[in-house]
């Protein structure tokens, strides 16, 4: 391990340099508790929990597990300031909806042309909720904290880890006092967590090193890795760990739907792409026919683009039916090729993170 990578450890009071991502509709308590029982820190989802679900999901993570875990808020302004319905413009709204109906027909489910239902309000409540309840990582995703976020969290010795896609906001949330960084290359799934419009992007072997030479602070790898050769080859890059999102998608204690868990295992490396078609913000996901046919249809704004196609991804998700559900994966997920415990994955990770650094000095 190297001295970064110790320095992260005993930060966050974990044994090895391998943290899961929260990511919706995969992190549950099981699988949170899992990764951190086996020394990792696991992170618990929260975008759209209600308070009182959030305060019993914490609870039951701490009914499995004694060591340190996290949990992740989106601080994105679409997120923390939901934007009302009423401000959707109509022409872009019936155009959305044209677009989802051509695909309702597929599914067999009634056409709209209803506004979508406004995304709640829960930042603050569940920020309050993450305080009270003396969570040891506040794990930010799309977002600044701030100086006075930050400072509350530290008043309680709640430790801050933010992610970023670029070293102009690596910077602003290392200045706002936040004691991880994590650097999100373009390979990674899921949202990218940047929140102005432009932001410089690279991969992770880009943006890894541009940023730890960048800030004071420990840096932590995402994007493309889901073994101990990738771990191994971040902390070469000056990271002081990895954070890992699609390898936890296909793992036992993932809430993820099957059928998105075997689509993950399936998936080769260029079957991802980045669209808004789901939420109304990039996100990598892998590519299926809803991506296709939505095409260059409109996109409404933040988190009101999930809510106009809700009925259509509860349906797929009933269904099972991979090809109209939203599954949020990287490129790594053409390296991954079975489902085993999260807690394999980190001690597998370690163990041959370990065997290839001996080599190398050998």
């Amino acid at each position: 391990m190297t001295p970064n990578a110790a320095a992260l450890c005993s930060r966050l009071g974990i044994a090895h340099p391998i943290i899961q991502s929260g990511m919706s509709r995969v992190a549950g308590p099981e699988l949170v508790a899992a990764v951190s029982n086996a020394g990792g820190l696991g992170i618990l989802a929260a975008l759209r929990l209600q308070p009182e679900d959030l305060r019993t999901q914490i609870q039951q993570i701490r009914a499995l597990t004694d060591r340190p875990f996290g949990v992740n808020l989106w601080l994105h302004p679409g997120v923390t300031q939901p934007i009302p319905p009423a401000s959707i413009d109509p022409a872009a709204l019936a155009s959305t909806q044209r677009r989802l109906n051509d695909i309702r027909a597929h599914l067999h489910i009634p056409p709209s042309n209803a506004m979508p239902s406004p995304f709640p309000a829960l930042v603050e409540r569940n920020f309050e909720v993450i305080l009270d309840e003396r969570v040891p990582v506040f794990s930010v995703g799309l977002g600044d904290p701030g100086h006075d976020m930050v400072a509350s969290c530290h008043d309680r010795g709640i430790a801050v880890m933010v992610m970023v896609t670029n070293v102009r906001d690596a910077r602003t949330v290392a200045a706002s006092g936040a004691d991880v960084v994590v650097a999100q290359g373009t390979e990674a799934g899921g949202h990218r967590s940047n929140w102005i419009a432009g932001a410089e992007e690279a991969g992770t072997f880009v943006i890894v090193p541009r940023i730890v030479g960048a800030i004071d602070r420990p840096v932590v790898a995402a994007g493309g890795i889901v073994d101990g050769r990738g771990l191994v080859a971040a902390l070469a890059l000056g990271a002081a760990g990895v954070m890992l999102g699609t390898r936890f998608i296909a793992t036992r204690e993932s809430i993820a739907p099957e059928f998105f868990k075997k689509a993950v295992i399936g998936a080769g490396a260029g079957d991802t792409v980045v669209s808004a078609a789901f939420t109304g913000l990039p996100m990598r996901t892998l590519g299926n026919a809803f991506t296709s046919e939505y095409g260059d249809a409109p996109v409404l704004p933040p988190m009101l683009q999930s809510n106009v196609a809700e009925d259509i991804f509860r349906a797929a998700g009933q269904r099972g039916d991979a090809a109209y559900f939203p599954m949020p994966a990287g490129e790594s997920a053409g390296l991954i090729t079975d489902l085993p415990s999260a807690a394999s994955v980190v001690e597998t990770i370690a163990a041959e993170a370990a065997r290839i650094a001996a080599s190398l000095r050998a």
